[in-house]
């Protein structure tokens, strides 16, 4: 039973056929023209040291969307500031369990929302470093129901791991056992 979109897990396939046990793939072993089909809607983000996730590359369809060229731009900027935190601290762990992430949102134009996919799969750069992320905007509705509006922001409803080394561990629970709170 498939977890995502069929075109986010075609990619998530393709991330994992150019990576290695435990490790991201380089990016030059990623090749755009192996997906040229979607690459209006993929992108590839950079991280700095100070945790700015810079837009490197971006596709026609995401230019679209936010009104203008990406590149340079923080992508932690084109989503709702009170889910910025969150998925930073959701791109660092993928950073650090190398395994893609999918964050379920909504991009919200102004009197409009649309349900869409983000794909975040890390990648390593020249150095050596996991500091690049390749992704795609895959959209789960009509992108018609924007009407043409610019996204004023995402909101992101889910951040789930697409694999194993990236999933949370289970939370604990409080329980009461004699009207006492146990863990």
């Amino acid at each position: 039973m498939s977890m995502f979109h069929s075109t986010t897990e075609r990619l998530i396939d393709y991330w994992r056929s150019r990576s290695r046990a435990g490790e991201s793939p380089a990016r030059a072993d990623v090749d755009p023209s192996e997906f040229a089909d979607i690459i209006s809607r993929v992108f590839i983000l950079g991280r700095s040291a100070s945790g700015v996730y810079p837009v490197r590359l971006a596709g026609d369809y995401l230019s679209e969307l936010h009104g203008g060229d990406l590149r340079a731009r923080n992508a932690l900027s084109l989503w709702a500031e009170a889910d910025r935190f969150r998925l930073r601290a959701a791109l660092e762990e993928a950073r650090l369990r190398p395994e893609p992430i999918v964050a379920t949102c909504e991009v919200r134009a102004d009197g409009a929302e649309m349900p869409m996919e983000v794909l975040f799969a890390p990648l390593t750069g020249v150095a050596g470093a996991q500091d690049r992320f390749l992704g795609l905007y895959q959209p789960l509705g009509f992108t018609a129901k924007l009407g043409g509006r610019l996204a004023l922001d995402m909101k992101i409803r889910t951040i789930r791991s697409a694999g194993a080394a990236n999933e949370e561990a289970p939370r604990l629970r409080l329980a009461t056992l004699d009207g006492r709170r146990m863990a």
